[in-house]
């Protein structure tokens, strides 16, 4: 069975930090573009970060660079998510992703239930 599964979600206080983790099972993530996004309460999923599998190139949404990032660990089949200065605004549901290609950006496909990122004092 092929999966993304996402980790490492929880409650933090703005300007703290989490690592969320999307590990893959059943297939080997090396040859893939690996994206997060994220949706919060009421909008829409928006792309958060991506890396490439062809030269390790990163993306970033204006509204998180210099705080998230990106990498991966081919080794252990997983990407993660580092994130600090944490904002309230930073709230939702993060999805990892592959759309089969290896470079970003990447389009979003559905892939599992995502981890919970919750941002409040």
């Amino acid at each position: 069975q092929l999966q993304l599964v996402e980790s490492g979600g929880g409650l933090v206080q703005p300007g703290g930090s989490l690592r969320l983790s999307c590990a893959a099972s059943g297939f080997t993530l090396d040859y893939y573009a690996i994206g997060w996004f994220r949706q919060a309460p009421g909008k829409e999923r928006e792309g958060v970060s991506c890396i490439s599998s062809s030269d390790g190139s990163t993306y970033y949404a204006d509204s998180v660079k210099g705080r998230f990032t990106i990498s991966r660990d081919n080794a252990k089949n997983t990407v993660y998510l580092q994130m600090n200065s944490l904002k309230p605004e930073d709230t939702g549901v993060y999805y990892c992703s592959l759309d089969g290609g290896s470079s970003c950006p990447i389009s979003y496909n559905y892939w599992g239930q995502g981890t919970q990122v919750t941002v409040s004092s």
